[in-house]
Order: structure tokens, then sequence, then C-alpha cells
């Protein structure tokens, strides 16, 4: 991604330290700061804290966890297993990556056990910047496609976000984010509507940073304003992530996806999924009945996070005591629902005939 004309990631080796780098998402858009994971219980912490979140990133941070581990005690691998698939049940992309190293690690003998571990997550940190690249590239085929389509040339290409599916949520790119990114390469003026996206903010704090960095045309907007952008045709297509898509393309994302799908649905809006085919969970056929929710702290929703008018950062409560507040994380977007789905291998239509061809 780019911070004030670098580039950064979202995760990576330092080593002179032997320790591993993250930015702490939580602290964003006020303050930018890097944060040091030198233990299983920090990559743990980081994950459940939503110091890392999304997807992709989420399984590079528990391969990066594996090894710390290993750094600790080669014969950790199956606690450290456990305690990092407990930090997030609904990202699939965490158990894939710790099957992953849990296959590989396990056969070795103690004293290889740490090498491994490191060159793994390292390699699975370069693919995933591959894969988010290659997510933009097809998806920004389907944005040119709709530009090339469009009437009022005077108008830039509208593109309704929902939570933070950029570079924040990978490595590096993201994946709908990257599909936005890509485009604009292209020579495509695309102007993002960014959903603020309640409890935690992610449109507010992350991707509205993330365009700003990269100097793309934005604007934020409170999560229930989509339908009614769509009704007056200002927005000519949505792009969402995921966490967990099924064999037969039911989407797991952010709570309010599904309101999103629905909106554009009944006013015939393409509506995208972008991810990588390590969040598909073939084994599953109905994401309905069979994809974890996670329900969060309520603490998520009756506090806030903010700068006061002095500059500095404070969490304030606004719903008062003795509140009962039902917080999940995630919901379902069924396949009906969506136009597309986004992958570095293909674009794919939302069935299983066309998803298993992804398998590997």
């Amino acid at each position: 991604m780019k911070l004030n004309g670098r580039h950064e990631q979202s995760i990576w080796f330092d080593s002179k330290s032997g320790n591993v780098n993250i930015i702490n998402q939580t602290l964003l858009p006020h303050e930018f700061r890097i944060h040091q994971l030198s233990s299983l219980e920090d990559a743990c912490s980081a994950i459940s804290t939503m110091q890392v979140r999304g997807a992709p990133l989420i399984g590079v941070t528990a391969a990066y966890g594996i090894y710390l581990a290993m750094r600790e005690n080669p014969e950790k691998l199956d606690s450290a297993y456990q305690a990092l698939l407990a930090t997030r049940p609904t990202a699939i992309n965490l158990q894939w990556a710790l099957d992953r190293a849990h296959s590989l690690i396990n056969q070795l003998p103690l004293p290889q056990r740490l090498d491994a571990a490191l060159q793994l997550a390292r390699q699975m940190e370069q693919q995933d910047i591959a894969i988010c690249e290659a997510i933009g590239e097809n998806g920004a085929r389907l944005l040119e496609k709709l530009w090339q389509d469009k009437a009022d040339k005077d108008k830039p290409l509208n593109v309704l976000t929902h939570c933070n599916a950029g570079a924040l949520a990978t490595v590096d790119w993201g994946t709908a984010l990257a599909v936005v990114y890509k485009a604009v390469e292209k020579g495509i003026p695309v102007h993002v509507w960014v959903d603020e996206t309640r409890p935690r903010n992610q449109g507010a704090s992350l991707t509205c940073w993330e365009l700003a960095e990269h100097r793309i045309e934005h604007t934020l907007i409170v999560d229930n304003a989509g339908g009614h952008l769509m009704q007056h045709g200002q927005v000519d297509c949505c792009v969402v992530g995921s966490d967990r898509t099924t064999l037969n393309g039911d989407v797991c994302n952010k709570i309010g996806t599904y309101l999103k799908a629905l909106a554009a649905f009944d006013n015939n809006i393409p509506f995208f999924a972008a991810l990588p085919v390590s969040t598909i969970d073939f084994s599953l056929k109905d994401g309905l009945k069979e994809i974890p929710i996670e329900e969060r702290d309520k603490e998520e929703l009756s506090h806030i996070s903010g700068v006061d008018a002095e500059g500095v950062l404070r969490r304030i409560d606004i719903t008062g005591d003795d509140r009962n507040i039902s917080n999940f994380g995630f919901d379902v977007t069924p396949a009906r629902l969506i136009s597309a789905i986004i992958t570095e291998k293909a674009v794919v239509a939302a069935n299983a005939e066309e998803i298993s061809g992804l398998a590997d």
C-alpha cells in the first residue's frame, strides 16, 4: 500500500530482531504505529483484538504465530495450533493457514521446525501479495466493462464498499480495494462510496485512510445510506470482500453486507465479492446453516473511540449502563444475490459448478 508516497505492508518479518512487524490497525486513522510480535501470545492477541484483521491477513499472521511458537518451543505445535485457531471462528483463512503449517511442520524433527515454519510464513506472505494483485487485475476488467457501458461519462464510476477489504485486510493490495486500485491504474475514473461499517468503523477508519493515501476520490456514508444512493442511480456496482465463502457461492462478510446485496439486487446493480481461493470453504454448501458467526464483545457497540478537541484519543460510552447488546460480527449473503465472485484464478458465477473448478 502507499503511505506518504512510500510502500508499506500490513505484516512483514524483521530479520534484525527475528520478530514480526504489523501495523496496529486499532489506532488508525489517528496514529500510525508499528507493533512487534515476539511470541505466540502476541500473535494470538493481535488477531483477537483486531490489531490485524481481514481473512487473508489473519491467515498469514497465524502462520507467523506458528513460527513464533516454534521459536519458543518446537514441541508446542499442537497447542499453538489450537490457541491460534480459537482467536477468530469465522475467517476460514485462519484454519487454512494453520492446517498448511501443521501438516508441513508436524512431519519434521524438532531441530528443523523453526526454520521450516519461518520459511513457510514468509512464502505465504509473498504468495498473498501475488494473489491479491491477481484478484485486482481480474476484477478491474469487470469495472472496465461497466465503465465502457456507462452512458454518462461526465460522472465517475461509482463503487460502493462495505468494511475494509483493502491492503490492510491482506499483506498488500487487498481484495475488494485491489479491484479499485487496478481499475484506477487502467485510467478508469473511480469514486468510492465508503460505508462507515459500524460497530468498529473499519470503513471510516481504514478504507477512507487507504483511499486517501492512494489519492482516490471517495465519500464516507452512514451504513444505511447505500440503498438510498442505489435508488437514485448513484451506485454503478458494489464490491466487497469475504471471510468465508461456500461451495455454492454463499458469501460471509462483515455484518451489514447482506442488506447491501438486497438493495443492489432490487436496483439491478452488480454485486461482486472479491476473495482468494483460500477463503472458499469447499466443504460447506449452505452458508446460513454451516458458517459459524462470531459474536463479539458488546463494548464494540456501547463504546466508541475518537480524538477529542484537544487531540487526545479517547474511548467513550455512548449507550449507558445495563443495555442488552447483541454484536454479531458477520452475516451471510446468499449466492442468488452475488453477481460474480472474483478470485486470483478467474471470475466465476456464484454456483457450485463454477466454484468447484477453482479447487486445487
